[in-house]
């Protein structure tokens, strides 16, 4: 390497300190070297590196030759045996030199001859320069010149915080003093306040132990009290039993009918306003009290005219989703009041299966469609002159024709818009 110009060695110890940790068997100086970051190998590294270059450089297996051989793989544009067009002198020079492709010697001579051609730097470039450089140095002397009065400005003001400084450890030796003599008080009461919670600690698991046997002892009157209860239960059923098995083999023996009415009924009867059957039995339900009365009562029956309520209720809804609607709604009236519930559809024009089914209907809640040709105000009809008399029978439903027809057969009309404020 002693023959390359300056700047091409430079470019050799750095391409070479790059790959350097990959090259193998090196010596143990250059093991050193390659531990070292990639800038510091160059600028730390560089003398023996040169100096390993040097000693075997034409050697077939040589440094050299393993470095160049990481070259090539490490940068494929060193594998050709040129670079590209437009490549630095410097570097086409520590390439021919370290990687030597074929030709390598021609193309080294050719490339240290055009860095030898270089033009000089003119003279002009160098006096500007120069004037630069007097700059650069007018200008650093002043930057030292006020580095070296704020330096006398920091000592003096290093003086006076010195001076405070000794001042505060005196200060804060006085308050050391004063600090050590609560520090003795508080691990005093320290040690009065850990010596009154191990006394309460003991009183807690004291406490705690009693409060276990006092809810073990608990457990077993409630168990004792428990198990008296149930065989009292069972003594008290097994003499209902007996008593009402008894009542009726009596009932059975004596032939004894049902009984009817009350004695008040027939001293009531002297006072009740006579009416007409027509105007008792047309009586419409009108509030929502009377509502929740008729359908609380014994055996109480609700059917429902239902694309009458739900074309009310959910008019923009498809007929399925309507169904659906309605069973769901009336499932908490159903479980409240106990009411048997039949929901009536139009399916007169309906031949499709899907038109006649509604899935997942509430237990309580019958659904039934009317058959084809027949619509479902007359299936309301059939099932209110179906009821036997005296049977609370409730039809929600807007249309008059139906509420006169079940009015005659015992039933109660009610209006839809009742029913839906009692579904919500």
């Amino acid at each position: 390497m002693a023959e390359l110009p300056e700047p091409v060695r430079a470019r050799v110890v750095a391409l070479v300190a790059e790959v350097l940790p990959q090259v193998p068997e090196l010596s143990a100086a250059l093991r050193r070297i390659a531990a070292f970051a990639p800038t510091r190998r160059a600028k730390a590294g560089s003398t023996a590196i040169a100096a390993a270059l040097d000693l075997d450089a034409d050697a077939e297996g040589g440094l050299r030759a393993r470095v160049a051989a990481q070259l090539r793989s490490a940068r494929p544009r060193f594998a050709a045996d040129r670079l590209p067009a437009g490549t630095e002198p410097v570097e086409t020079a520590a390439f021919a030199w370290l990687v030597r492709p074929e030709a390598w010697a021609d193309l080294l001579a050719e490339t240290l001859l055009g860095l030898q051609a270089r033009p000089a730097v003119a003279e002009h470039d160098l006096a500007r320069l120069q004037r630069r450089v007097d700059q650069l140095e007018q200008e650093l002397r002043e930057v030292r010149e006020r580095r070296r009065t704020d330096v006398e400005e920091l000592k003096q003001e290093n003086a006076v915080l010195r001076r405070r400084l000794g001042e505060a450890r005196a200060s804060g030796r006085e308050a050391l003093a004063g600090v050590d003599e609560a520090l003795a008080g508080a691990q005093a009461a320290q040690a009065e306040a850990e010596a009154t919670a191990a006394s309460r600690a003991r009183e807690l698991r004291q406490a705690r132990a009693r409060i276990a046997q006092l809810e073990a002892d608990a457990g077993e009157d409630r168990r004792a009290a428990r198990t008296e209860r149930e065989e009292a239960t069972l003594r008290t059923r097994l003499l209902l039993d007996t008593i009402t098995e008894a009542t009726s083999g009596l009932r059975r023996e004596l032939a004894l009918p049902q009984a009817s009415g009350t004695p008040g009924e027939s001293a009531e009867a002297q006072y009740a306003v006579p009416v007409s059957a027509a105007s008792g039995r047309t009586r419409t339900v009108n509030s929502i009290g009377e509502l929740e009365g008729y359908l609380a009562m014994p055996r109480a029956r609700l059917i429902i005219d239902g694309y009458n309520l739900t074309k009310q209720a959910w008019p923009t809804s498809p007929l399925d989703a309507q169904r659906i609607r309605l069973t769901q709604a009336l499932a908490p009236l159903v479980a409240r009041t106990g009411a048997e519930t039949t929901v009536v559809f139009d399916a007169a024009a309906v031949t499709s299966a899907a038109g006649r089914q509604v899935s997942g209907a509430p237990r309580g809640v019958r659904v039934v469609f009317s058959p084809a040709g027949v619509i479902a105000d007359d299936v309301i009809r059939d099932l209110v002159a179906a009821e036997p008399s005296g049977r609370v029978v409730l039809v929600a439903s807007d249309d008059q024709a139906v509420a006169r027809d079940i009015a005659l057969d015992g039933g109660r009309p009610v209006p839809t818009r009742l029913l839906l404020q009692a579904l919500r």
